[in-house]
């Protein structure tokens, strides 16, 4: 594919994936029959948010052809994971040799071709695990290891004690001129924090970052290049790889480990092929949903909303990126989407009578009374009524539990709290932090995002899951939506109170105690790293409660998923001004170059 190319405004690419040109004209809608923007009321003043059309050119997205979806690429990449299975069959010659091969199976992103054997080997390795052998290396040279196993332990639901640090703890002095390896691990190792882990947040992740800012200033890149270590400690300063988009983390990993000295070709020719593999098949889907949106009309006839399809199905990836899980992705794709437009009606464009009616349509869930609302309502509505219903009846025909009550719930709690929000704004009600954060977490659309993924995505279905979902007692679909929201006011805030919108989480600190600006971002920074830790324990606990702990790991995903998207600016609502572009570019398009 090609890169990206600056021709003024918009952005345009040479392979004409993005579009240069206005929104085709209107056309009938397979649903219902065509509305007309602004018929609804045409006397009646609307604001617009003057969102620029999609980057993203449909025709060309359906032309867009892969080698790598033929039998021999698959079949050479099905004999390169046999090869890596005996590896880990094999009784390697250290401990830290089999804790490596699976940081770097993850971080590579083909662990999930070895899921059974890697837990076998975290699990052994916690069985016989005890405070007293934790630090069982000379500690000299394997701080890196032990950080490295109480790292990968958690991560995978393993309940181990910070104290297994109280050994680094007491001999720290030892490390001042320890390998930047270990201070890496260290680092990395802090964020797998929880809130009652005092040492791992208050003194071993302090010393780590120094530690590594202590290199960036002593090395330049280019004395480390052969190893991509300062790459390694910039991208970690940047975002600790907890926190990062599995997706793009192994985009990114793929090139270093390919720098490194002691590197298995077997792993490097596994990853890029695989790598590929899959983004062909990510590729097929986006055809699929991009095909889809087309259809609904919703593109055209809502003139005023934000056409995203493209990294509407990004965030999807961000969610649960292994390809075997299509079918989830393509249902998640369309319900970010349809949250997306209904945002924009309640943000921008509805008056508070048509909004009032809006939500009652949905708490009604009766397409008999659709006279009721506005012609541009109607049809975002039906669109909606029909994809939960297709969802609803396809889990009851396949999994024999009907789950429209909770599905439909989901939507009605949803736009109810667009609604508030949009009282805030309409009647200039300025809430208090507490009150803004109890509601936004739930109008930023995570609440109903996790139900219908659990509901698509989880074989076994529990009811009294489903009903700690629909009441929104799931502590970890809370913390990740104080994320995603908080993550998306930290660069939007300002932009949408410019435009006319309610205050966000910075102002209403800033207006609730006073603070600058700088110190309400420091604020907000801090709450996102409590949930974080607040997600952390609940992935500790998931495997002794019904809620599945791949459910857990999806939730907590969304939440990595919003800090990728909004890190540089807003990559869902202006992706032309942020870095979203290249991260589609190199996940969807962009194959690895194979040696």
């Amino acid at each position: 594919m090609a890169s990206l190319v600056h021709m003024g405004s918009p952005l345009i690419y040479s392979n004409a994936l993005v579009k240069t040109t206005q929104r085709p004209q209107p056309f009938t809608c397979t649903i219902v029959a065509k509305t007309t923007p602004g018929s609804e009321s045409p006397s009646v003043p609307r604001r617009s948010a003057n969102y620029r059309p999609s980057l993203w050119d449909h025709h060309h997205l359906l032309s867009v052809k892969n080698k790598y979806t033929n039998v021999k690429s698959v079949r050479e990449r099905d004999l390169l994971k046999e090869t890596v299975r005996k590896m880990l069959d094999h009784e390697r010659s250290t401990h830290l040799d089999q804790l490596e091969l699976i940081d770097d199976l993850q971080k590579l992103g083909v662990s999930y071709h070895f899921e059974q054997e890697i837990d076998n080997m975290l699990t052994f390795t916690y069985h016989k695990l005890d405070k007293s052998n934790f630090m069982e290396y000379d500690m000299e040279y394997d701080l890196h290891a032990n950080a490295l196993k109480f790292r990968l332990l958690r991560q995978h639901g393993f309940n181990v004690s910070e104290d297994v640090f109280d050994v680094f703890h007491e001999n720290c002095g030892k490390f001042e001129s320890g390998e930047i390896n270990g201070f890496i691990s260290l680092y990395e190792a802090s964020y797998v924090s929880t809130k009652s882990d005092n040492k791992l947040q208050n003194y071993i992740r302090f010393f780590a970052t120094q530690q590594l800012r202590d290199f960036v200033d002593t090395h330049s890149n280019k004395n480390c290049a052969s190893f991509g270590v300062g790459e390694m400690v910039a991208q970690a300063l940047d975002m600790p790889y907890h926190w990062r988009m599995r997706r793009l983390a192994t985009r990114s990993y793929i090139n270093l480990y390919g720098m490194k000295p002691d590197k298995n070709p077997v792993l490097v020719e596994l990853a890029k092929l695989d790598f590929n593999i899959v983004q062909a098949v990510y590729q097929e889907e986006l055809k699929y949903v991009s095909s889809w949106w087309r259809e609904t009309g919703l593109a055209n006839q809502l003139h005023f909303s934000r056409d995203r399809i493209v990294e509407n199905y990004f965030w999807t990836i961000g969610q649960i990126q292994e390809p075997q899980f299509g079918y989830v992705r393509r249902i998640m794709a369309k319900l970010y989407t349809l949250l997306t437009t209904i945002d924009d009606i309640y943000d921008i464009y509805g008056t508070l009578e048509e909004l009032q009616l809006f939500t009652a349509a949905f708490a009604n869930w009766d397409v008999n009374r659709l006279d009721e609302l506005p012609e541009y309502m109607r049809l975002c509505f039906l669109v909606v009524y029909n994809e939960v219903n297709i969802i609803g009846c396809d889990i009851l025909r396949n999994k024999n539990i009907n789950v429209i009550p909770f599905l439909r719930k989901s939507w009605a709690d949803a736009s109810n709290a667009f609604l508030v929000e949009a009282i805030w704004y309409k009647r200039g009600y300025k809430p208090n932090t507490e009150e803004y954060m109890q509601n936004a977490w739930k109008s930023i659309g995570v609440p109903t995002i996790c139900l219908h993924f659990y509901c698509v995505f989880s074989d076994q279905l529990s009811v009294q899951v489903l009903e700690t979902l629909s009441e929104h007692l799931q502590n970890v679909v809370r913390c990740s939506a104080f994320v995603v929201r908080l993550a998306n006011d930290l660069v939007t805030s300002q932009e949408e109170l410019e435009r006319g919108d309610v205050l966000k989480s910075i102002q209403c600190y800033m207006n609730e105690t006073g603070a600058s600006q700088e110190k309400a971002c420091v604020h907000v920074r801090q709450i996102i790293n409590d949930m974080w830790d607040e997600m952390n324990y609940e992935k500790m606990k998931s495997g002794s409660s019904l809620i599945p702990q791949d459910f857990v790991e999806s939730v907590m995903n969304l939440a990595r998923m919003s800090q990728c998207m909004y890190q540089y600016g807003d990559g869902h609502s202006s992706p032309e001004k942020a870095k979203i572009v290249d991260s589609v570019m190199s996940i969807l398009f962009n194959p690895i170059i194979l040696d």
